[in-house]
């Protein structure tokens, strides 16, 4: 078997982007009402409309890639364990942060809210079956995940109008329980960017040559620039709808930009092979791979009633200058407890460690 190509740094690379997008995009709030008006801002508004896509993508081609390496090296059961566990982290820090923003020890109703992380957790959860059951066959699992990819985002607009239960999942619109508790990020359509991506993981993953990295690549950036361009078209195929949240033409014009983006750090890397190796792009791969807990992290600063300093002192107060160094500040805070955290992390894991496994030891025989 000819061994898997070296790791891709372009994926890590797209992460890092987007933590910084995502940290960016967040700290708006720090602005001045008047400057929401400006074109700057709105322009910029809409490069920050690709951060959940580059997320969401880049988790499920993560995890088709780690699975397709590890089926095809015979180790498919132990990736999907390790896989699952990470999955339940995602979860768990998700429902955490619930907690944290609303009463859900008063109003359980908070705890149903989906937010980014709740569906990347259930996306990647829907997807998992696949992965493991056809890790051994990549090429047959990026057909299937890319087909069920384009039939998400096809049916995406229809969920707008799905009622009762499963609307807390399917779309933003709230009334199932209340009028207050809608999914910020629904599975329609956001979970298609995660089987998307897992078609891309499952090329890479049992690639054997630059090519088939190209030629995935072209098939996808192909697929979505020819719908973005028959976007009225498309549009017209479905009753009135959100353009900007459940079309599949924007979703094309979205997935396609970020494919952009990993193109281009695609060359990059391949151009200037020692490029990956030098302090700046370390550290921003580094923080692409601390994606969630820079999440955490970079919202308890920004928003928190107690730590959220940011927020606290200059909300809707800051002009474009200060608010560029308010940008970077943040960055830099979150970066230091996000390496704060991975030396905490590896001690609490042990830690619980030592305790289920003394909890799970049978008593002595009396």
């Amino acid at each position: 078997m000819t061994p898997p190509l070296p790791r891709i740094y372009a994926f890590d690379w797209l992460r890092g982007v987007a933590v910084l997008v995502m940290i960016q995009t967040h700290a708006l709030v720090l602005l001045l009402p008047a400057i929401h008006q400006q074109a700057f801002f709105k322009n910029l508004v809409r490069i920050d409309g690709l951060v959940a896509p580059s997320f969401i993508f880049s988790a499920g081609f993560a995890l088709a890639l780690v699975q397709v390496r590890a089926g095809l090296a015979g180790r498919r059961s132990e990736q999907a364990k390790k896989t699952l566990k990470r999955i339940g982290e995602v979860l768990l820090v998700a429902s955490y942060i619930n907690f944290i923003w609303f009463p859900v020890y008063r109003e359980p109703k908070w705890f149903f809210r989906i937010d980014i992380l709740h569906c990347i957790g259930l996306s990647l959860l829907l997807v998992m079956p696949l992965l493991v059951g056809l890790s051994t066959r990549p090429k047959l699992l990026r057909w299937v995940t890319l087909l069920i990819a384009l039939f998400i985002f096809g049916v995406s607009p229809f969920g707008e109008q799905v009622t009762g239960f499963w609307q807390l999942f399917l779309n933003n619109k709230p009334g199932v329980l209340d009028d207050t508790t809608g999914a910020a990020f629904p599975l329609l359509p956001w979970a298609g960017y995660v089987f998307l991506g897992a078609s891309f993981g499952a090329t890479i993953g049992a690639m054997k040559s630059e090519k088939e990295l190209w030629g995935w690549l072209a098939l996808l950036m192909g697929l979505g620039t020819l719908l973005f361009w028959f976007e009225n078209q498309v549009a017209a195929l479905y009753p009135p709808h959100n353009f900007w949240v459940t079309d599949p033409a924007d979703a094309a014009r979205r997935w396609t930009y970020v494919l952009g983006i990993v193109a281009i750090f695609r060359l990059i890397e391949r151009k200037w092979p020692t490029s990956a190796q030098t302090p700046f792009a370390k550290w921003l791969g580094g923080f692409g791979a601390a994606s969630l807990s820079a999440y955490f992290f970079h919202e308890m600063l920004l928003y928190h009633r107690w730590v959220g300093l940011f927020s606290r002192y200059f909300r809707e107060k800051a002009d474009w200058p200060l608010f560029w160094v308010l940008v970077a500040a943040l960055i830099f805070c979150t970066w230091v407890c996000v390496k704060l955290w991975d030396r905490v992390d590896p001690k609490l894991r042990a830690l619980l460690t030592r305790l289920t496994s003394s909890a799970a030891k049978p008593p002595p025989a009396s």
